[in-house]
């Protein structure tokens, strides 16, 4: 089945993977070392989709693969995602994680939109299924209110709270 989808919104897609890490990651005030951490697990977590849904054309066409032969074309797949979502940010004014909290809902709600009417029903649910696993990855990735790594929860309520708040709006 081959994609029906414009570049923009191939690009939103590549994209809110990213955002919903982001958005988890300092949603859970982790400290400087928990949120390098949750960052690690998010990149981690994204580039997991390319072999943890080998058969969803989706996914596969918006993650680089890492072991692909043509190393170049994989990397600047990647940097042409996070120059889009890096402009689009900026032309939003989004400068505080409040603001992309509110903006990454947004876009999975378009998102979820998108999903509906354009993709194939079982890819969509593998691809919502993926974003949320980066959005649980990178809340399981540290412990919040410990202090130097000891104690605290891995769960904070707030990233359960926006986890929740994804779901709803990716319509999972």
């Amino acid at each position: 089945m081959a994609l029906n989808l414009t570049e923009d919104e191939l690009q939103l897609l590549a994209a809110l993977p990213q955002s919903i890490g982001s958005a988890v990651a300092f949603a859970g005030r982790s400290g400087l070392f928990g949120t390098g951490k949750e960052m690690f697990a998010s990149g981690q977590a994204l580039m997991a989709g390319v072999k943890d849904y080998p058969g969803n054309e989706l996914i596969q066409a918006i993650v680089p693969d890492p072991s692909a032969a043509d190393k170049a074309a994989e990397l600047d797949q990647a940097r042409k995602t996070r120059d889009w979502a890096m402009a689009r940010l900026k032309a939003k004014g989004i400068t505080s994680a409040e603001k992309l909290t509110a903006q990454t809902l947004d876009d999975a709600r378009e998102v979820a939109q998108l999903l509906a009417s354009k993709v194939d029903p079982a890819q969509a649910a593998q691809y919502r299924q993926w974003a949320l696993g980066v959005a649980e990855k990178v809340a399981m990735a540290s412990t919040e209110g410990g202090f130097l790594g000891f104690g605290g929860t891995r769960l904070s309520d707030d990233e359960k709270k926006l986890i929740a708040e994804l779901r709803g709006a990716l319509g999972a």
